[in-house]
């Protein structure tokens, strides 16, 4: 399971790729992706565990879905993750991120680019025959 800033996406906007061996390590991968951009999760410590829970009339929208609410978290309570473990229910089209992080501080973190908005723009989820392969672009 890797994350990857793929060549060829929109001007000034983030696009990530990931893979996973299911499909919730490679969500959790794309929101490794737009973390670290925002800042390093190297210096991310694991202070506080936090919760998300999404769902979605497919699974386009509940990627959507997941990755908002972690923007969210991130822009109201200034939570950063280091480690996500998200578990997806295809049947009810629904996942749970199991989060440990800490609050974000300019004082003590590195600054990297805003995340504006999340976006179906170019987004992919395809299953492969080793494991899921996801794509994503975020607003900057």
């Amino acid at each position: 399971m890797t994350y990857s800033y793929p060549e060829g996406g929109p001007t000034a906007d983030l696009l990530v790729a990931a893979t996973g061996k299911t499909l919730g390590e490679a969500f959790a991968q794309i929101a490794f992706g737009m973390f670290n951009m925002m800042t390093p999760v190297a210096g991310i410590a694991e202070k506080e565990e936090f919760t998300l829970e999404a769902t979605g009339t497919d699974l386009e929208s509940l990627l959507f879905n997941l990755m908002d609410e972690f923007l969210f978290v991130t822009d109201v309570e200034f939570l950063v993750p280091k480690s996500v473990h998200v578990t997806v229910d295809h049947e009810n089209i629904s996942a749970v991120a199991v989060c440990k992080g800490e609050r974000f501080s300019a004082a003590t973190h590195e600054v990297g680019i805003q995340i504006k908005a999340v976006t179906y723009h170019m987004m992919e989820i395809k299953e492969t025959l080793d494991g899921w392969y996801v794509r994503m672009v975020f607003d900057t």
